[in-house]
């Protein structure tokens, strides 16, 4: 890996009407030419994504949009994406063309902002086909916007000055996997497997970003797998934390002596990007699940599913086992999340390392609101195997 993940850059998107200069703006603020600018209504279609350094606060994402008020046939499709898209946004750029400027619909869009509780950043474009007195009116109005013509670049510069103002408002200690877990100088062993869901000559992108994670907080990390575990607990004379892969809790458990700290990755994604204590209640519901109930097994990213497969296979199989119940399982991937989640008894969703903790939040809200119980995957089989309290304790101490 030689770029920060998508999931873990904040997520800065653009929205507005259709040829308010979205795409314009785009290319000004990455420098390139990415997304597609035409005077034709709707010409951007899918969400346009650029991963990019805004200095000096660091990586992330661009988003490009779809305008609001896409009458073409495919508009309502295009619609939904840009809804997708505004639920895992940490900073929203409203562009509005300044010769075209509805009041109305600016109120409107900037309560979805607020209901979501998303900070906003106003742009006024085309500020050079508008009459002095107009300028002066919109300047006067909106003191806190930022107003760009097509003569010059004049605006983008503090453009990226104000997202970057607002970015260091939400950056926080909480964005750590381990930081703020375990001391700095602790030494963590980390229990990879490998197997079919580890490619050859790789690891899988949660195990490299906790070994990151750990280097950036001067937490010193020993890799091993679940075979020399027993070896390297007997050699090192002070384990602070064990973290392993869910799918191994029970042997892994069974190795690591009580008096030491033990938790898995998907279980630091689910305290780094959710809320834990959610994701710990949602597990205990699996106690109430009758016959016939239906599960949703969500995960972030498409990958290629295997016999080993922990989400498609070994969960499913380990929960009709633990509760004796003919339970139905559908399988969802990607970014977005299905409309029809209270179709659901509970939802069970994977550590999410290729989602940000924006998009995983919307989810949780989402589950709480219809009062249907959202687990993760490490979480919920530290619940079956019976060691959740162990697993969950390290989560509290500090």
């Amino acid at each position: 890996m030689q770029k920060t993940p998508m999931a873990l850059r904040k997520h800065v998107s653009i929205f507005g009407k259709v040829n308010a200069g979205k795409s314009s703006l785009f290319n000004a603020i990455i420098g390139q030419k990415a997304a597609i600018v035409s005077e034709k209504p709707g010409t951007t279609t899918d969400p346009v994504t650029k991963a990019m350094e805004l200095v000096p606060f660091g990586p992330i994402v661009l988003v490009d949009t779809a305008g609001f008020g896409d009458l073409s046939e495919v508009g309502k499709e295009r619609m939904e994406k840009t809804q997708g898209i505004l639920n895992r946004t940490d900073i929203a750029l409203y562009v509005i063309d300044s010769n075209s400027f509805d009041p109305i619909q600016y109120k409107d869009t900037i309560v979805l902002f607020k209901e979501r509780s998303i900070p906003y950043i106003v742009v006024f474009t085309k500020m050079d086909l508008l009459s002095k007195a107009q300028k002066n009116w919109l300047q006067e109005t909106y003191p806190d916007a930022v107003f760009t013509d097509h003569r010059n670049d004049a605006g983008i510069s503090q453009i990226k000055e104000k997202i970057g103002q607002e970015l260091e408002k939400i950056k926080g200690e909480e964005d750590s996997l381990i930081g703020n877990v375990v001391a700095q100088n602790s030494l963590v062993i980390l229990v990879v497997p490998i197997d079919s869901g580890a490619p050859k000559g790789r690891l899988i992108l949660p195990q490299v970003q906790l070994i990151r994670d750990c280097l950036d907080h001067g937490i010193r990390c020993l890799v091993t797998r679940e075979d020399e575990l027993s070896q390297t607990l007997k050699e090192i004379e002070k384990v602070d934390l064990v973290v392993t892969d869910s799918q191994l809790f029970k042997l892994v458990s069974e190795v690591v002596p009580e008096a030491i700290p033990l938790t898995s990755f998907s279980m630091l994604l689910a305290r780094q990007k959710g809320d834990i204590h959610q994701f710990i209640d949602g597990a205990k519901m699996v106690d109430q699940l009758k016959d016939h109930d239906r599960i949703l097994m969500a995960e972030g990213c498409t990958h290629n599913a295997t016999h080993e497969d922990i989400g498609k296979v070994k969960i499913p199989t380990v929960m009709k086992k633990y509760t004796g119940k003919q339970l139905h399982f559908d399988f969802y991937t990607g970014y977005d999340f299905p409309h029809n989640i209270d179709e659901y008894q509970m939802v069970v969703h994977c550590g999410g390392c290729m989602l940000n903790k924006k998009a995983v939040i919307h989810r949780l809200s989402i589950c709480q609101d219809k009062n249907i119980p959202m687990t993760n995957y490490g979480v919920l089989l530290a619940y079956l195997n019976g060691i959740l309290p162990r697993c969950s304790d390290i989560f509290t101490k500090r």
